[in-house]
């Protein structure tokens, strides 16, 4: 049976664990996706741990963080099903006993963006991650590439303060009409899910251009027509980034890059990206 541990049962059975520890950060709500990352997790390590916590410095002032959807018991169906051999789901006060005076800075890469719209989220972020990693001392930690702002950090996170942690990404999996999955997809009413799906579209617009002009220039147009059309979409960003270091491809850019896009549609704000090559 798949345990639901706090602080103290976290550290007694990782210290019991001889093998390879691979561990599925996550806020709970989960979902397929979540589901593919457990499913590389046990490809990645002799035991899988999955934590649960819902961030609150990750949070910024008007955000979800008292709604965003939380059911421990469904969590735990769902990783009991998937051969999780333990939970970690602490308590805020485990996690905070204090307000931390320190934090880890997201610099300049967590500043634009997501960071640009949600200031402080990934200073939030890596903070957490740096403290389940300790609590955890995971081999390695599994992410899905939909929020790959997030991932790139968490990269960066570990690579520059020598965490000592392998980093395994996921491609994003999607619902059968296209939406990337999101907890934060349970909030759409039909209506607004039917317009989430300009995001795929606009990625898909991007993919028949030749060169990295004509693919933002399409995924923009696609959403900017898309604002004209329903008043419940906004959109915030469509831009080509480089992977490694999140910052704006040129017009002639050559080689691989991400499309990173951001909307919201009524009260939710959603993400999408592709990678894409220009020769």
């Amino acid at each position: 049976m798949t345990e639901v541990l706090d602080s103290r049962g976290i550290d007694a059975w990782r210290a019991a664990e001889r093998g390879t520890v691979a561990l599925v950060p996550t806020m709970g709500a989960l979902h397929d996706g979540h589901r593919r990352l457990i499913a590389r997790a046990h490809e990645m390590a002799d035991a899988v741990a999955v934590s649960i916590f819902v961030n609150p410095l990750q949070f910024g002032p008007g955000e979800d963080f008292e709604r965003y959807p939380r059911d421990l018991e469904a969590d735990r169906a769902i990783c009991r099903a998937d051969g999780v051999d333990a939970i970690f789901a602490p308590e805020l006060h485990e996690m905070y006993p204090r307000e931390p005076e320190v934090t880890v800075s997201a610099g300049r890469m967590g500043a634009v963006f997501e960071g640009a719209a949600r200031p402080g989220h990934f200073d939030g972020v890596l903070t957490v991650v740096a403290k389940l990693f300790q609590r955890v001392q995971p081999d390695v930690a599994v992410f899905g590439q939909k929020d790959v702002q997030q991932l790139a950090l968490v990269e960066r996170l570990v690579a520059d303060l020598d965490l000592g942690v392998r980093i395994e990404s996921v491609p994003i999996v999607r619902d059968d009409d296209g939406l990337a999955l999101s907890s934060r997809n349970r909030y759409l009413s039909t209506t607004e899910r039917e317009i989430a799906l300009l995001l795929p579209r606009a990625l898909d617009a991007a993919r028949a251009e030749p060169t990295a002009q004509q693919a933002q220039d399409a995924a923009r147009r696609t959403l900017t027509d898309a604002e004209h059309r329903h008043p419940e979409f906004s959109l915030d960003y469509a831009t080509l980034v480089e992977r490694a270091t999140f910052t704006e491809c040129p017009p002639d850019f050559r080689g691989e890059a991400v499309l990173v896009l951001a909307a919201r549609v009524g009260a939710t704000r959603l993400i999408d990206n592709a990678t894409l090559a220009f020769v």
